[in-house]
């Protein structure tokens, strides 16, 4: 398979992500002797400042981490709770897509700090330096940059909360973008660590802004949960993903259903038929126990057993589509990057404000934009996700790692997207392990993703739902795919939607590096 962009091979570490400027910090921290971690700390600040839309110092992350001498894996989990505010009754009419109400309280600030402690080695001040100097000084805007304003304000045309960022609406590819108030709050958390977030000015405006619907004991007990990630065998790979409530579950469920099939001997119809239905019963199960696991008991054990995988495997017809059982909530905005040292240290990072630009409320004068990832909790009583103060919500945000049979890193990857990361971090995985295909190969092959139907919303019936899938693969696996019954919807042809960075460890420990061409960043090593 010929692919439009090159593997980046490197022996000393490196990073993919969806903006260059990000990918060119965490390179420059590698080369003055950070640690993964520390250069993870300096992409995912940058990006806040270059890619707003995505994430920002208001949001969420999640991280999966390969310590190579201990050949440890942890799971970082940063998502924030609802405030003590966040009850059914004040929620009455609906949660709002956006403004404060519709927020959590923000966690990557605190999961910086909490990686930081463990396989942090730099000072902060030298870690936020880059980020404080975009901010400050401006840096020049891309067309993902310019395409995103435009997106945003085509179904918000409101513009207080650019205003409130210090950007310019009307800004063209190159032209500076400064952002002076975000520049002084990065300032004061490189001098005043966490506290400087939580407890400091930055507190006290988001408490104040939002008239106490955020109070001082919101911000206090926040923590980043750090866990035993999840992880299931595939073939002789073990891959490790994001606890609950995380929905990194579906993804260890596709994959235990993918692995009774001959993925490499099917024909490609199959394969992607494989993959639909074991979305759809991942999916399903899902939504049947998935929420805080601090309020509910989540039995993701059950969910992966032996039993319930061979019960789930009989249930799926090759000849026919089945029911997508349980339509998903659907949309977000995230960013996915990685970060590897020439220890062989490796994170998979995913951070997000949720839907394009969050809350579209920013904290006043600071220039943090609030995520929204309220909107992911559910009103209804008997649902395991319900609304409840101190509560997080079920989130899409997962990133994978794998590990070979000795415990070595062998793979990293995720990608943006919502309900479709499962999805596209599943067919990683099996053009991978069982294409043999390489990095780049895999990031570029083209790609499919099951939503739901037209119009259809998460609250209604269950459906067949809709395969979205790109035109450049052959017209005949298309119509095989419609003779099954799936509801079938070409896609341009580097239209699917996800931008997956992934890296691989080959046997003689040289990293490969690939990054996917539908977005608008790159791969670099050392």
């Amino acid at each position: 398979m010929q692919t439009g962009r090159s593997v980046v091979y490197a022996r000393n570490g490196g990073a993919a992500a969806s903006q260059p400027l990000a990918v060119s910090a965490a390179i420059s921290i590698l080369k003055q002797g950070g640690s993964f971690i520390d250069a993870a700390i300096a992409l995912s600040a940058v990006i806040c400042v270059v890619e707003p839309g995505a994430s920002h110092l208001g949001g969420d992350a999640f991280l999966v981490t390969h310590h190579a001498k201990s050949k440890s894996n942890l799971a970082f989990n940063g998502s924030g709770e609802g405030s003590h505010a966040a009850t059914p009754e004040n929620y009455a009419d609906g949660i709002p897509l956006h403004g404060y109400k519709s927020g959590t309280v923000p966690g990557l600030v605190s999961t910086w700090f909490e990686a930081h402690e463990r396989y942090g080695t730099l000072p902060f001040s030298q870690l936020l330096a880059q980020a404080i100097d975009y901010a400050e000084n401006g840096f020049p805007a891309n067309a993902g940059f310019v395409r995103r304003i435009e997106g945003h304000l085509a179904i918000a045309p409101d513009t207080q909360m650019f205003a409130d960022m210090g950007i310019d609406v009307a800004v063209k590819i190159g032209d500076l973008v400064v952002q002076k108030d975000l520049a002084r709050s990065l300032k004061e958390i490189a001098a005043g660590g966490r506290a400087a977030f939580y407890e400091g000015r930055i507190a006290d405006q988001l408490v104040q802004g939002s008239k106490g619907w955020f109070n001082y004991d919101d911000l206090k007990a926040h923590t980043t949960r750090v866990l035993d990630p999840l992880s299931v065998k595939y073939r002789d790979i073990t891959i490790y993903g994001q606890p609950p409530p995380t929905q990194g579950m579906i993804l260890m469920e596709e994959l235990l259903i993918n692995e009774r099939f001959d993925i490499a001997g099917l024909s490609e119809t199959d394969r992607i038929h494989i993959g639909i239905e074991s979305k759809k019963v991942a999916f399903a199960d899902r939504n049947e126990i998935l929420g805080d696991p601090e309020f509910i008991t989540v039995n993701a054990e059950k969910i992966l057993s032996k039993g319930h995988i061979d019960r789930r495997v009989e249930a799926i017809s090759m000849e026919r589509a089945g029911v997508d059982i349980d339509p998903v909530s659907e949309g977000s905005d995230t960013t996915y990057f990685l970060v590897s040292d020439s220890q062989g240290n490796a994170v998979s990072w995913i951070q997000s404000v949720f839907h394009g630009f969050g809350s579209s409320w920013v904290i006043p004068e600071t220039g943090i934009l609030l995520n929204n990832r309220l909107t992911g909790f559910s009103l209804n009583p008997a649902s395991p996700n319900i609304i409840a103060p101190g509560k997080r919500p079920a989130h899409t945000l997962n990133a994978f790692t794998a590990v070979r049979a000795d415990g070595s890193l062998y793979l990293v990857g995720g990608t943006p997207g919502a309900n479709i990361q499962v999805q596209t971090n599943l067919q990683l995985l099996t053009n991978i392990i069982d294409l043999n295909l390489n990095v780049q190969q895999a990031v570029e092959a083209p790609r499919w993703q099951h939503l739901n139907a037209p119009g259809q919303s998460s609250e209604e019936e269950s459906g067949l739902g809709v395969l979205q899938i790109e035109d450049r693969v052959p017209a005949h696996v298309i119509e095989e795919l419609k003779g099954k019954g799936h509801e079938v919807a070409p896609l341009a042809a580097w239209g699917h939607g996800s931008s997956v960075q992934l890296m691989e460890v080959l046997a003689n420990g040289t990293y490969a590096f690939g990054s996917d061409p539908r977005c608008e960043g790159h791969a670099s090593g050392i």
